[in-house]
């Protein structure tokens, strides 16, 4: 028998409600046999936590605005009509890194041959540490193992996931704290990380031409020009960046906005100071991958900057995002700033 557990909190007071900015109520829905957690803003579906081996890392699928827009690609988990089909590691919203020992932990997924397989890491979901709802925020914290294919560990992971709304937002703070194992563990830089999101056809950029990327493994993927008809989307990044300049340039904040089903919608994604590398470079690409990569500084800086990140036995390291889902309004740069000094004054 599938086993769901729902965890709720008290009603809001009705002046909470009505108010436009009031934070509203945080509840989980656990569904143990499909090995994923529904996070509920409001009595509305925000996300999923995603949690099931046929995956390669746990994510967050997919993400839904205060009113019921999906921004995130569907494919590979359920696709849509007329969404691109490139790049299947792309999944919702999720925390990895191209190059940890050699091992490529960005890249892997079911297209992976099996015989390639060995040079491919994945992100092993290991328990549920807290699941706590709240009145004006929830918090779900999880423990994971980052391994090699044959189950040695070279990173244990702990994810603190705290989750908030308002009428018109969804907030998501991701702080995950990584320590390393047997052994030294090398991040060597890699242009493929760390904190990705891949978002719906119409916040794509329009596009007149096909393009070739390929992975740390040398493997191609080719991007095909589709039809631009809805496709709306651009960059603006804290430094005024504005689209696919903004790929290998840094800032505190980033931001890609369109219109989908005829309302304005923007993510934004903001650094943290006590991030290593920080402010953090964008991995930021039109065909609507959205990634803030603080430790691929060589290849994303075209050779000007090294970081080679690495952590000793024992050691652990922390990263800190925070992710605006914006409904029905486009944030202006002076509000992203405001929301980055505030999470910066977060420890």
């Amino acid at each position: 028998m599938n086993y769901i557990k729902i965890i709720s909190v008290c009603t809001m007071s009705l002046f909470s409600f009505t108010s436009l900015f009031a934070q509203k109520q945080v509840a989980f829905v656990q569904n143990e046999k499909e090995q994923k957690i529904d996070v509920m803003i409001d009595g509305k579906f925000f996300t999923a936590y995603l949690y099931g081996n046929k995956i390669d890392k746990p994510v967050l699928f997919p993400l839904v605005t205060a009113s019921g827009t999906t921004v995130t690609r569907g494919f590979p988990l359920a696709t849509r009509a007329n969404e691109r089909t490139d790049h299947p590691h792309h999944i919702g919203m999720w925390f990895n890194y191209g190059d940890v020992n050699g091992l490529d932990f960005w890249n892997n997924s079911d297209a992976i041959k099996a015989e390639e397989k060995s040079k491919y890491g994945s992100i092993r979901h290991q328990k549920i540490v807290a699941l706590k709802p709240g009145k004006q925020k929830g918090t779900l914290e999880v423990s994971s193992n980052w391994v090699d294919i044959n189950g040695k560990i070279l990173i244990k992971e702990t994810t603190i996931l705290r989750f908030s709304g308002d009428a018109n937002s969804r907030t998501v703070d991701r702080i995950t704290t990584l320590t390393a194992q047997q052994g030294k563990v090398s991040f060597k830089d890699n242009k493929e990380g760390v904190l990705g999101i891949r978002v719906t056809r119409e916040l794509e950029m329009p596009s007149q031409k096909a393009e070739i990327f390929t992975d740390a493994q040398g493997l191609a993927t080719n991007v095909a020009v589709l039809n631009n008809a809805g496709v709306t989307g651009n960059f603006l990044s804290s430094k005024g960046i504005t689209g696919n300049e903004v790929w290998g340039t840094r800032g505190n904040w980033c931001m890609i906005y369109g219109q989908k089903e005829g309302k304005d919608i923007a993510i934004s994604i903001i650094d943290h100071p006590n991030n290593p590398g920080y402010p953090t470079y964008w991995h930021a690409r039109g065909y609507g991958l959205f990634a803030a990569n603080t430790l691929g500084q060589d290849v994303l800086s075209g050779g000007k900057e090294k970081l080679d990140f690495s952590l000793d036995a024992g050691k652990s390291v922390t990263f800190k995002y925070r992710v605006l889902v914006s409904d029905s309004y486009t944030p202006s740069k002076e509000t992203l700033n405001k929301a980055a000094e505030s999470f910066a004054k977060k420890s």
